[in-house]
């Protein structure tokens, strides 16, 4: 039984196969509800494999080691769900295949089933979206944008997710500092599905991007009514929104958006943190005090559940917490902590390897006045590896480039600069750091 989103059941069940098409639709449009759906379309048919798998993918995304062990849960139902239908369909059976990859650390060969799979089956918008978000995680923006440039192609303009898939294919375009062919799909997305808040994402990022503050800030408060109904991605709006008054000097605005609509909860979502932190650290490179209170309430957080997340990504955010808390010697035992985690054979274990224990260290001993011991040309061209965004990594680029600046580093800081520019215009604090190297 197939639905509108292009999801193939061997359950034939319309009431299941509707309550799991509506967890896809939230999903697609990052409403908060999808994990009450999925559990409605189980209660409906308890051997439903694809609710399994999907509410272990979700796992997945949370990136936390409790999550992680719920995934695992989640994956041995549906091997035993998919196992009791005679193999289910080519649909599950990717699922199935993709979680089982990504419990075990594998985040890129995960996304390769479901590639693998879309090849066969172009209108399974599900497995577009999760290949998409994995391989974001993973910064493998090549990977997303040659998945979503076939697919919007070959994807039925009829199926249920045609929109939110472009605005998939725009954010990645974004990445890839195609600005104008972004812009253009993201608000073609947008007219196709009006609450495809990715779209909206990507013609955000565009803005930022080219230094268009005032034109981001009233392109983000032109669609509030979206994005304030999604799930955690309304406080990434926000931040986005606050990251706008960053770019045009309005720090006490930064502050205000920071306290109502950034700061709330940070004990869920590490993806809530990384947003405060890194604003927190945006507003100090900018020569402006957030205030004692603020970082000692964000380092609380960090203590609590810095070795709790499974993405270095993360886990770097946590630590600019501690160190703008001034809790150097924690910060000091994170870095050790991303640094032992190198030694496993996970996606992420590569990463530590490769640049996230060395940025770690660095991070910690710009902090206690001593140079990087690693070239800070080397760890900007490295950054993507760590996956999110130009603009989530550039509060990591713009700290290699201070670590520079102090340092008098004029051919390390041309080399930082030069990966910034590639995708985002000079501003404050770089213009002031321009002048060393001129």
């Amino acid at each position: 039984m197939r639905d509108a989103f292009g999801s193939e059941h061997a359950v034939a069940d319309a009431t299941a196969t509707g309550a799991f098409a509506a967890a896809v639709q939230a999903l697609a449009s990052h409403r908060p509800d999808a994990g009450a759906h999925l559990e409605a379309a189980l209660r409906a048919a308890p051997a439903m494999t694809a609710a399994h798998a999907l509410a272990g993918m979700g796992g997945i995304l949370l990136a936390g080691r409790d999550h992680l062990a719920e995934a695992a849960a989640r994956l041995q139902r549906a091997q035993e769900s998919i196992g009791r239908s005679g193999g289910g369909t080519a649909f599950e059976r990717a699922l199935v295949s993709a979680l089982d990859h990504a419990v075990a650390g594998r985040l890129r060969a995960a996304a390769n089933v479901l590639d693998d799979f879309l090849y066969r089956d172009p209108n399974a918008f599900l497995a577009i979206k999760l290949s998409h978000a994995l391989r974001f995680m993973t910064g493998d923006v090549d990977g997303m944008v040659s998945l979503t440039a076939r697919l919007s192609l070959e994807c039925e303009r009829s199926n249920a997710g045609y929109g939110y898939l472009l605005g998939c294919h725009a954010f990645g375009l974004e990445e890839m500092g195609r600005l104008n062919e972004a812009e253009r799909v993201g608000r073609a997305a947008l007219n196709i599905a009006a609450d495809d808040a990715w779209g909206l994402h990507a013609v955000a990022h565009v803005f930022e991007t080219r230094g268009q503050n005032a034109e981001g800030s009233g392109w983000l408060e032109t669609h509030r009514g979206v994005w304030t109904r999604c799930n955690n991605l309304s406080r990434h709006f926000a931040w986005h929104l606050a990251l706008f008054a960053l770019g045009r000097g309005d720090h006490d605005c930064v502050l205000d958006i920071y306290d109502r609509e950034v700061a709330g909860d940070l004990d869920g979502d590490f993806r809530d943190f990384a947003n405060a932190a890194s604003m927190l650290w945006r507003l100090r490179q900018a020569g402006v005090d957030p205030g004692v209170a603020r970082w000692q309430a964000l380092s609380e957080v960090a203590v609590r559940h810095a070795r709790g997340t499974t993405l270095v990504f993360g886990q770097l955010h946590f630590l600019i917490a501690l160190l703008g808390a001034g809790r150097l010697d924690e910060a000091a035992d994170l870095a050790e902590f991303i640094h032992e985690n190198g030694r496993s054979t996970t996606d992420q274990a590569n990463v530590s390897r490769n640049v996230g224990a060395e940025l770690a260290f660095a991070l910690v001993q710009a902090e206690r006045g001593a140079g990087p011991q690693a070239p800070v040309g080397f760890l900007a061209r490295r950054l993507h590896r760590l996956g999110g965004s130009h603009a989530q990594r550039d509060v990591f680029l713009q700290a290699l480039a201070g670590m520079a600046y102090e340092a008098a580093d004029d051919v390390g800081l041309r080399q930082v600069l030069a990966v910034r520019r590639r995708h985002k215009a000079d501003d404050r604090p770089v213009t002031d750091w321009v002048s060393r190297t001129n």
